[in-house]
């Protein structure tokens, strides 16, 4: 992305999905179902899809997906980012500056020099 171009006008901005989701819902006047609670529920069903596809996969066989299984995590991958994208709009919530806020707390709860190569949570270490 050049440095003149702002994100809003990036194709591949989180804002423009935001805009292409809610064009998208409004032509199939979809909005009136799109409720916080309703968008979370179907990103859950979303998700449940997404882990079917590892479901008696070993570690190493999930590491190495075979190409059309990897397009079908995709695919699910992306389900998931659609709804929680429209939940953020329909809540108000920048996800860019919750996830840095949120990687900020990890930091705190989680020094690298502590948990460096543990998978403790922080309440444990």
């Amino acid at each position: 992305m050049s440095p003149n171009v702002s994100q809003s006008q990036d194709p591949k901005s989180l804002q423009q999905l935001a805009l292409r989701l809610q064009d998208f819902a409004q032509q199939r006047d979809w909005g009136q179902f799109h409720s916080p609670k309703n968008l979370a529920s179907a990103l859950i069903v979303e998700a449940g899809e997404l882990l079917e596809h590892f479901q008696w996969l070993t570690e190493e066989q999930s590491r190495h997906l075979p190409t059309d299984k990897k397009q079908a995590v995709a695919h699910e991958m992306a389900d998931v980012l659609l709804y929680l994208v429209q939940m953020a709009t329909a809540l108000d919530v920048d996800l860019i500056e919750a996830a840095n806020a949120k990687v900020e707390i990890n930091e705190q709860k989680y020094p690298a020099d502590q948990a460096r190569g543990s998978n403790r949570k922080y309440s444990e270490q």
